[in-house]
């Protein structure tokens, strides 16, 4: 099933330079980048965002991280493209992220992992709205679809 997800480098993926070789890895999977736009993220927006976390202990601190530096903003559509994500970002914690995750890859602390990607559908459609509006996700079909879907 063809899906959408909503993707994030966060500032410590941005102010790595990290954004070329991460987007890449998506590309070179199959995906296809939907949505793109580098940004800055205000405080109501990050509130809005991680919403679900306002009663954790760490919710002030990240809300400071990711208002702090661009972030790079992606919908990224394919086949399962939600799990397929979540498998190649890499459990939250970078230190128990598998190599070639893109956590396990880039990432040494909790607080610093690089990445954030949709967990569910509801999310996704969520995350989505927050951050584009409709008219800035295109609707294409690439030349080598044949070759990534049977």
């Amino acid at each position: 099933m063809i899906e959408k997800s909503f993707v994030m480098m966060k500032p410590d993926a941005v102010s790595r330079r990290l954004m070329g070789p991460i987007l890449s890895r998506f590309e070179e999977k199959g995906l296809k980048i939907v949505a793109l736009k580098l940004r800055t993220v205000d405080e109501e927006l990050a509130k809005d965002h991680y919403g679900e976390h306002s009663d954790k202990p760490f919710f002030d601190g990240l809300i400071k991280y990711i208002t702090s530096y661009p972030v790079l903003t992606m919908v990224i559509e394919g086949d399962e493209a939600i799990s397929v994500i979540r498998k190649m970002v890499g459990s939250t914690n970078p230190k128990e992220a598998a190599v070639g995750t893109i956590r396990g890859d880039y990432g040494l602390d909790t607080g610093r992992n690089i990445i954030h990607a949709s967990d569910a559908p509801g999310s996704a459609k969520r995350e989505i709205a927050l951050f584009f509006d409709e008219d800035e996700i295109c609707d294409y079909s690439m030349f080598d679809e044949p070759w990534v879907y049977e």
